[in-house]
Order: C-alpha cells, then sequence, then structure tokens
C-alpha cells in the first residue's frame, strides 16, 4: 500500500503518511514528532494522535477552522504569528479608556452633518 501527502490544499494527513514523509526526508519519525515543518505549512498532530493536521497561513485543516471559517485556528495563531484575518483591525493603544468614535467626526451613531458643522464652528471660535 502506498501512502501520499496531499499537497496544496490543507487535508488532515495519516500518521502512515507523515511517517513515509519523514523517512523519505530522513528526519526519525519515531516517536511520532508533534510538530513537522515544512517550507510554507506545518503538520501538526493531533490529540489523539491519530493524524496531522495542514497548517498554513491561509488555512487548517483542524476541526476548528472548519466551524470558524474566515477565522484563524489556534495552529495559525502560533505557527504564523502576525497574520491576522483579513477585515480584522488591530485595536489602537491609548491611555484613554473612552472609546473612539466610529462615525465622522469621531461621534458614535448617525449624527447630522449640521450639528457636527456647528459644533466645530463653535469650538474654533472659542479656541
Amino acid at each position: 500500500m502506498t501512502t501520499r501527502i496531499l499537497f496544496g490544499a490543507s487535508v488532515t494527513q495519516s500518521t502512515e503518511a507523515v511517517e513515509s514523509l519523514l523517512k523519505y526526508l530522513g528526519k526519525p519519525s519515531a516517536p511520532l514528532p508533534d510538530v513537522v515543518k515544512l517550507l510554507d505549512m506545518v503538520l501538526v498532530l493531533s490529540n489523539r494522535k491519530n493524524a496531522y493536521y495542514v497548517t498554513t497561513v491561509k488555512s487548517c485543516s483542524c476541526p476548528s477552522a472548519a466551524y470558524r471559517p474566515g477565522q484563524k485556528c489556534k495552529h495559525q495563531r502560533r505557527y504564523f504569528p502576525g497574520t491576522d484575518a483579513p477585515g480584522r483591525v488591530k485595536a489602537e493603544t491609548s491611555d484613554s479608556i473612552r472609546p473612539s468614535g466610529k462615525w465622522p467626526g469621531g461621534f458614535n451613531g448617525p449624527v447630522d452633518i449640521d450639528t457636527i458643522n456647528a459644533k466645530i464652528a463653535l469650538d474654533q471660535k472659542g479656541a
């Protein structure tokens, strides 16, 4: 029986396939390593030690990644740090505990542009 490891897609691999890969690469396979680092992917041994999850920057074959599409799983966060999910904005550090506004003018919520312009004019007049 021939075992092959699949490259190009995050597909969970059997321990036999990873053992064959390690043998081909000339690396020891006894005992099974917890992590096998390859070029742009990492093979992570599952907790049950019956399979390896294939983890890349963009995907992982673990159950958590399947249940939470579009979010990074713990394997991706651990082995590829600094690669946040698209659309995720890092929080700015500030000494203030007051949240910054997300609407025009720094306000929180729908605003009337005339009210904003009047407030800005009063602030500039008083300064």
